[in-house]
């Protein structure tokens, strides 16, 4: 059976391990992500509702949400910098412009709401027809953790990648063009379904590595040389990733795994008394000789599971809950090797949506990872954390102590003790 030359690129691209499909878009903490984000999003849209949302980018509500998405993996990187305030040009003119705040605001929250394409496009037209200066399709972004089967991430690669594929001259900066590529996306999702997904991210991640150099597009069907040639360069980067991944692995074999500090904190909060949560999306990972959500509560009570923090709260990698009354009495993500914002977030929402608030909030890494966490712990964005002091929990000391803490300790105070 023959195949086209782009399908021969995007079935490469799903199996190269060093690609976006596997490093990102499979990527576990990807859809907890989603719903981290939205929420951060609906912060702006009250904020500039309420008139409380200032007129900076450092330590807005719109920094906590942007930076979420910029920390997705190197596809949305340097996703923040279309809405970094410059004041020498005066860009992007929603920070000063009262009018034009409240236009972005409106979006945003009829983006948050609408059902379906053509009202979400409706919504995209008529911000793109005020011409807000300095705003452009880099605020599709927001929308794709909105509306990830309607929306495409837009970034200078992507453009890219879909100009070299399709031959097209696509520009950054302007709403029609980016409704041109959505369409040009669509279109290549259609002709290859089963190896794409009707999540706009996977095609993204394509054009995405095909702009950003990794691969190169396939050149006419009818240059015999340059097939081959093209051909060659596909298993090359294949055989390069494979090799990538090996040194990571061998480079991380003696590393704790997020799994396995779950399942130091599940076997740590139920010899303390408390009932256990595990996240929602790896409860069924196997642990031992069973699963991690072995001897854990099957359920979040209703005051949690149908609550205003349904969609994020049993994502959380690990709750101990109080039991009979079913409080949440401390929260714990666990940050291996991804950035904490997300976390923080949904750390932050659970606090808010709790009444009463939450006693224990701990950041769980690394030891090495100390000051990365605490500098972003200390970021003006996350300025509330000072007030619910959230703690820093390092690998080292559950690993020294958790036996002790488990036999000798007494609900939070065996974990806060040792933090000092």
């Amino acid at each position: 059976m023959t195949t086209s030359p782009l399908r021969d690129l995007v079935a490469r691209w799903r199996d190269d391990p060093g690609g976006t499909y596997r490093t990102w878009f499979t990527w576990d903490e990807r859809l907890k992500n989603f719903r981290s984000i939205r929420r951060g999003i609906e912060k702006v849209v009250a904020e500039i509702e309420a008139g409380a949302f200032g007129n900076v980018y450092k330590g807005s509500s719109l920094e906590t949400a942007v930076g979420a998405i910029a920390e997705q993996r190197q596809i949305f990187k340097g996703a923040d910098h279309a809405f970094l305030w410059k004041p020498k040009l005066r860009i992007p003119d929603i920070y000063e412009d009262r009018e034009n705040q409240l236009a972005f605001g409106r979006f945003l929250g009829a983006c948050l709401c609408c059902g379906g394409e053509e009202a979400l496009l409706a919504e995209v037209r008529r911000l793109a027809a005020r011409r807000i200066k300095g705003l452009g399709p880099a605020a599709a972004n927001l929308l794709y953790f909105l509306h990830p089967t309607l929306a495409l991430p837009f970034n200078t690669a992507i453009v890219n990648g879909y100009n070299a594929l399709a031959g097209a001259k696509v520009k950054l900066g302007r709403w029609d063009d980016y409704l041109a590529l959505r369409e040009g996306a669509l279109r290549l999702v259609a002709e290859h379904r089963d190896l794409l997904s009707n999540d706009l991210g996977a095609v993204a991640g394509l054009l995405f590595d095909v702009g950003s150099g990794r691969y190169r597009a396939p050149p006419r069907a009818d240059d015999a040389a340059a097939l081959t040639a093209w051909q060659a360069d596909l298993a090359k980067v294949r055989e390069e990733s494979a090799k990538e991944r090996k040194t990571r692995e061998a480079a991380s074999a003696g590393d704790r795994t997020h799994t396995e500090i779950q399942a130091w904190l599940r076997d740590l909060g139920r010899a303390l008394g408390y009932g256990v949560w595990i996240a929602s999306n790896d409860r069924n990972r196997p642990w031992g000789d069973g699963r991690l959500c072995d001897g854990c509560l099957a359920e979040l009570p209703p005051s949690l599971a149908g609550g205003a923090g349904s969609g994020f709260i049993p994502l959380i990698d690990v709750l101990w809950l109080e039991p009979g009354s079913g409080r949440v009495e401390a929260a714990f993500e666990v940050e291996h090797t991804t950035t904490i914002q997300t976390g923080v977030m949904r750390m932050l929402d659970l606090a808010e949506t709790q009444a009463g608030g939450l006693r224990g909030i701990f950041l769980v890494a690394p030891d090495d990872r100390e000051d990365d966490v605490r500098r972003q712990l200390s970021r003006p964005a996350f300025r509330r954390i000072g007030e619910l002091d959230v703690r820093w929990l390092p690998y080292g000391e559950l690993a020294r102590n958790r036996e002790a803490m488990a036999r000798f300790g007494t609900g939070l105070k065996a974990v806060a003790r040792r933090l000092g």
